[in-house]
């Protein structure tokens, strides 16, 4: 089959690994692809937000089946667009459609949805610019910290965690005020919980759901989980504290609910769901939704499954998900994400990049990189994320963190704690 996957970063790298490791893979196009996704499949370059490109694209390469990477297209309406076109409509598209791609791309919405169900997550109220001064109110009352959440999508930049009445009530105008753009037209005041978080991704036809492999990701750039949140600086699967117990907690109280709420909606949902989950005192919450996989997340999960994934998102896309069988690989992966010196905030492109060719026994995957002049250089915050294989994650991670010394650019940076807290425990 013919297949097209819409993304450029580390996520889309790893799909693009994974899917042309398929023998049902006849042709792969990455649109808009990175150097990375070059030697797997074809580039070619078309704006995702230009949903008429993405058709004509899809008509002239004959595609069969669409892998939506970055959560924009979806909350656009993606899936709605295709299936609305009867000249497209036989090509499946891998996610939700618009109103199932909600429960991210509007946090009210969500936490509605988790309250009607009874899905446990932090108590919450939202807030307009006409409900300002009840809100201001609500704030002045809450207990600390207190949790901030732009409505809308915001780059994985809208959630604010605030030590103090006044920094929240300031940081609360200035989302109302338009600091996050539309995203934040809409304020979410949410309880602050305190735990460990760790990721869980499940693939559902709506009716049926199969669990992937569990991971757990690093925000903060600075070690020991400091300074500013980024789109994340490396991830571990599976963390050990997350054992069956805990797990089959997330499955009765989260998964199963979340699925029998898009049934009862009619919400029509073929592709992904990201539970970004809090345990705390060994109870799961859900802190919020993601309508696709994670970033860098993607990058160890699907390293780790061994199932053919075109053969799983073929059946999804039938209705016959029920007849799959998840393979994962028992050892642990780890990755490293590499980037630019002063990311999150202002950094440089076009740094040369050297000491691929070195690296052995871990897959490289590009998360912001471009030729130039027959050169790889750096083309984003996030650079490369590096994975390997372990016995557990703190053998894979030196594995990675070894050859993350061969890869060289001007202000690489990569954080050399990953996993520090599950030793801890552990």
């Amino acid at each position: 089959m013919n297949i097209l996957l819409l993304g450029n970063g580390g996520r889309e790298h790893a799909f693009a690994w994974k899917i042309s490791q398929s023998p049902l893979c006849d042709k792969l196009i990455i649109a808009p692809g990175n150097p990375g996704t070059a030697a797997l499949g074809t580039n070619i370059h078309v704006s995702l937000s230009d949903f008429a490109a993405v058709r004509a694209l899809a008509l002239s390469e004959k595609i069969d089946l669409i892998v939506v990477g970055p959560e924009a297209p979806l909350v656009e309406g993606i899936y709605d667009y295709f299936e609305q076109d009867a000249t497209v409509a036989h090509i499946a598209v891998v996610g939700p459609s618009r109103a199932g791609a909600q429960l991210e791309g509007s946090k009210a919405f969500a936490k509605k949805f988790m309250q009607e169900l009874g899905i446990p997550t932090a108590a919450y109220r939202e807030f307009t610019r006409a409900t300002q001064p009840q809100g201001l109110d609500y704030i002045a009352a809450h207990s600390l910290p207190v949790v901030l959440k732009a409505d809308g999508l915001a780059a994985g930049k809208g959630v604010l965690i605030c030590q103090t009445i006044a920094e929240a009530q300031t940081a609360f105008v200035e989302m109302l005020d338009g600091k996050f753009g539309a995203a934040s037209d809409q304020v979410v005041v949410e309880a602050f919980l305190d735990g460990i978080e760790f990721s869980v991704f499940v693939i559902t036809d709506g009716q049926d759901y199969r669990i992937l492999p569990v991971a757990k990701d690093y925000k903060r750039i600075g070690e020991g989980d400091t300074g500013l949140n980024t789109g994340g600086m490396g991830a571990v699967s599976h963390p050990p504290f997350v054992d069956a117990a805990l797990l089959q907690k997330v499955e009765e109280r989260i998964i199963q609910p979340t699925i029998n709420g898009l049934k009862q909606r009619q919400l029509t949902y073929k592709g992904f769901i990201f539970f970004g989950l809090i345990s705390v005192q060994g109870e799961p919450f859900v802190i919020e939704y993601n309508c696709r996989m994670g970033d860098p997340e993607t990058e160890v999960v699907l390293p780790r499954l061994k199932s053919d994934l075109v053969d799983i998102l073929q059946k999804l896309h039938a209705g016959r998900l029920s007849e799959v069988q998840i393979e994962m690989d028992e050892r642990a992966a780890a990755t490293v994400m590499l980037v630019s010196g002063g990311y999150p905030g202002d950094y440089e492109k076009g740094k040369i990049i050297s000491g691929l060719e070195q690296v052995t026994g871990s897959i490289v995957f590009h998360a912001g990189t471009a030729m130039v002049s027959e050169k790889l250089v750096t083309n984003g915050g996030r650079v490369l994320a590096v994975t390997s294989f372990g016995e557990d994650f703190q053998v894979a991670l030196r594995q990675s963190y070894a050859n993350a010394e061969k890869i060289q650019f001007v202000g690489k940076y990569y954080r050399t704690d990953l996993g520090f807290d599950l030793i801890k425990q552990h």
